[in-house]
């Protein structure tokens, strides 16, 4: 029996992946790459917009960390590809993006199990499947999800401009990590108080894209654009993507703001500007972010854009496994459910494909609980809410610790051990047949 999957990112190649492993034939479904939606131009799967960071690789003192390892621990393709496209950034799992989606491209197309078809899919199957198109989906499609989900929900997502090294100043700016971790792996880049009050001033009154829409409440805090931080007041950025606080050059000099610049591929050619999500025109981009003093020259490889994110109101519609509460044989996964971020989106993919793997074979799933953030953020899309939003990996949204365990640190431990082994357990269980 075959299963189809539409949409080739992150949640839909994990999806095909896992499936596939098990021997089930697929169908994946991609427009790539006769075509592209607006936010995409690669013509490999699993692109990444926005960043080239998964965020923190800390098991133990960081949910996206914990996140990370409890998918490993399920064979995810996501993780194997990221550290096969690994680049230095510290604490954080930084991939060279192009390398990236190469290599989930190249296990989707090389397994026998799966047939890649490019072409659109405008309505959703009502046999096996899995709906992974993402936050761009395309306008057919999405009318028709709409359709069946009673609606769709929406929000604006950024992405960070990129530039290239020869074009940064270095002598106006020193390498290292915060608290000094990850040795070179960050270009800081510091302003004095003067400098940083005349760039927040240019920033807050700079030309935007699209202004009226961002005056709603409809931007995701995890992506807010760093113009619309900056609005909230003179010293927002001072403690976001411009704190100072860990941060000292060779001479232990402290300064009032830094930016820090992240390495965007292996080579180390170009660099990402670390948090600067942005709606700026591309003119005003290049103007107010050349007042940093370290990028006064830059050469902008790509500049910040901002992109409509659509999802669909999963606890109305979505079972915790993931599957439609209308038909149990189709299940949606990735952004589209209303998880956030890269990890979560890939992590959706794996859950929704064992799920369907389960019930395919006759069985119930068992679905993870929330003593695992994998379990957490099942439960969030499928949780009663009166104003459901896009949730990120978090330790706030794990079942609280048994015992009180007024250390932080030591809390966050915990949590994570106990959630890794919820997940080796749930392993333990699947069956594969």
């Amino acid at each position: 029996m075959k299963v189809k999957i539409i949409g080739a990112g992150l949640a839909g190649c994990e999806a095909a992946y896992t499936l596939a492993q098990r021997g089930v034939e697929v169908e994946l479904y991609d427009i790539k790459p006769k075509s592209f939606t607006p936010a995409h131009s690669d013509e490999n799967f699993g692109e990444l917009v926005c960043s080239n960071s998964l965020k923190s690789n800390d098991v133990y003192g960081n949910a996206c960390g914990l996140l990370k390892e409890e998918m490993r621990i399920l064979g995810s393709l996501t993780m194997a590809a990221a550290e096969a496209a690994r680049v230095p950034a510290g604490g954080a799992l930084a991939v060279e993006r192009k390398a990236f989606a190469a290599y989930i491209t190249e296990a989707i197309k090389n397994d026998s199990n799966v047939k890649v078809i490019c072409e659109e899919v405008t309505a959703v199957p009502d046999g096996w499947s899995v709906v992974a198109t993402g936050p761009l989906t395309t306008d057919a499609l999405s009318q028709n999800i709409q359709g069946i989900c009673g609606g769709g929900l929406h929000f604006y997502d950024a992405s960070a401009p990129i530039i290239s090294r020869d074009s940064i100043d270095f002598g106006k700016c020193f390498y290292g990590d915060r608290y000094g971790k990850g040795g070179d792996d960050y270009v800081n880049c510091p302003l004095n108080k003067e400098e940083y009050e005349r760039f927040v001033a240019e920033l807050v009154s700079a030309e935007r894209v699209i202004l009226h829409d961002f005056e709603k409440r409809e931007i995701f805090e995890g992506c807010m654009p760093v113009e619309v931080l900056a609005s909230r007041g003179v010293d927002s950025l001072r403690f976001a993507m411009l704190k100072p606080v860990g941060l000292t050059d060779a001479d232990g000099n402290k300064f009032y703001a830094v930016l820090q610049l992240r390495k965007e591929n292996a080579s180390g050619t170009a660099y990402n500007l670390v948090g600067f999500q942005t709606n700026l025109k591309w003119g005003e981009q290049k103007r107010v972010f050349s007042m940093i003093p370290a990028l006064a020259n830059a050469e902008f490889l790509r500049y910040g854009v901002m992109h409509r994110n659509t999802f669909i109101n999963s606890p109305t519609c979505l079972n915790a496994d993931f599957s439609l509460k209308s038909n149990g044989k189709v299940f949606f996964a990735g952004q589209i459910t209303g998880v956030e971020g890269y990890v979560e989106s890939a992590a959706s993919g794996i859950l929704a494909a064992l799920n369907l793997y389960e019930k395919l074979n006759g069985r119930t799933p068992n679905i993870l609980d929330d003593t695992c953030v994998l379990g957490a953020l099942s439960a969030h899309i499928a949780g009663a809410t009166e104003n459901f939003q896009p949730m990120n990996a978090n330790f706030g949204i794990l079942r609280p610790a048994e015992k009180r365990i007024r250390d932080k640190k030591q809390r966050y431990a915990y949590l994570a051990e106990r959630a890794l082994q919820t997940v080796k357990q749930y392993k333990e269980n699947l069956q594969t047949i």
